[in-house]
């Protein structure tokens, strides 16, 4: 009988106990889960990377980061100290195009991890879905408490670009608002025929001149073919940002005024004029990169084609950028 109340009680201490382990798992599953899962609160500055910087600029920019988390999860933690440093640093290093002409705006969003496109084009839009809803609540918000009926730029870079797009289809049919917009730079990004039909406040860009249009292109060396950005057997809207031509006219690297690199508090650390020259490959609506040796320039995307230059989209035309921002502010103004 001893023996019978000893193994019941070691029977009762390890059903405790497992209890107490299962107890522990899941209140730190579901409090891990609330972290990652955290709907950023838009009203609250800490929300944003950048809020209403540079007050004494006539026209607001609103700027979304392109996608920098590279974890585990299909969307990034707003709640994770290091992703949302990687995600002020890839936003600092393409600032300089807008700040001396905007006041900023740049919220967090749970972005889509950059192994959400290695997936087919339906799969992924789960995720993308989930980034773009922190996007819209960001720029409601904005317009609701911040705007006040300022001129508007909307920019953005890769996934960045992508959600300014769905930006102009969600709100930009609104005649109001779009009589405030000056332009969308919707670098490394793509749209087409097909978007135009359907949206038709969707206007490509078409000289350096133009306002309330969309600016779009993507770099790739002379080999590539397709990219899930520009798919092959369909032509994509594109402008080149050195001629600022949207047919396949050349042009040489004496119209660029210079690539800028950066380090990842914005400084320019290599200024380099009359880098490289170009022309869109108008089959697919991309622009060839010409004048330099391309294999200097890795891709470190894996869901892209070696001889991408995705990631140099902004870099190779900094100053013809920075200047074409300038330039649209005041074609806005003088309208």
């Amino acid at each position: 009988m001893f023996n019978n109340k000893k193994n019941n009680r070691i029977i009762a201490d390890v059903i405790i106990l497992t209890v107490f382990i299962v107890t522990v798992a899941t209140a730190y599953l579901m409090i891990s889960r609330a972290r990652i899962e955290r709907v950023p609160d838009y009203s609250s500055r800490d929300s944003w990377a950048y809020f209403a910087e540079g007050e004494d600029k006539d026209a607001d920019l609103f700027l979304i980061a392109p996608t920098v988390y590279t974890g585990d999860r299909n969307n990034m933690s707003v709640g994770e100290k290091k992703s949302l440093s990687n995600f002020v640093a890839a936003l600092n290093m393409e600032r300089g195009i807008y700040e001396d002409d905007c006041r900023m705006y740049a919220p967090f969003y749970r972005q889509a991890a950059m192994s959400v496109y290695d997936l087919n084009s339906i799969d992924r839009e789960e995720y993308l879905e989930l980034a773009y809803e922190d996007i819209s609540n960001a720029f409601r918000w904005y317009l609701d408490n911040q705007n006040d009926g300022r001129p508007i730029i909307l920019a953005g870079f890769s996934q960045g670009g992508d959600m300014c797009l769905r930006l102009v289809k969600e709100y930009f049919d609104n005649e109001e608002l779009y009589d405030r917009l000056i332009a969308v730079y919707s670098i490394g990004w793509s749209f087409d025929e097909e978007d135009v039909l359907q949206y038709p406040q969707m206007k490509p860009a078409t000289s350096a001149d133009d306002t309330g249009v969309i600016i779009c292109f993507d770099c790739e060396t002379e080999s590539v073919g397709d990219s899930f950005i520009c798919p092959a057997g369909k032509p994509h809207y594109c402008i080149n940002p050195l001629n600022w031509r949207t047919d396949s006219i050349h042009a040489s690297a004496a119209s660029n005024l210079g690539a800028c690199f950066t380090d990842k508090d914005g400084n320019i650390t290599e200024e380099i004029p009359h880098f490289c020259g170009g022309y869109i490959d108008t089959d697919r609506g991309v622009i060839k990169v010409t004048d330099i040796d391309t294999s200097l320039y890795d891709n470190p995307v894996p869901s892209l084609p070696a001889g991408s230059l995705h990631v140099y989209d902004y870099m190779f035309y900094y100053r013809n950028l920075q200047a074409n921002v300038k330039n649209r502010i005041e074609q806005y103004q003088n309208k």
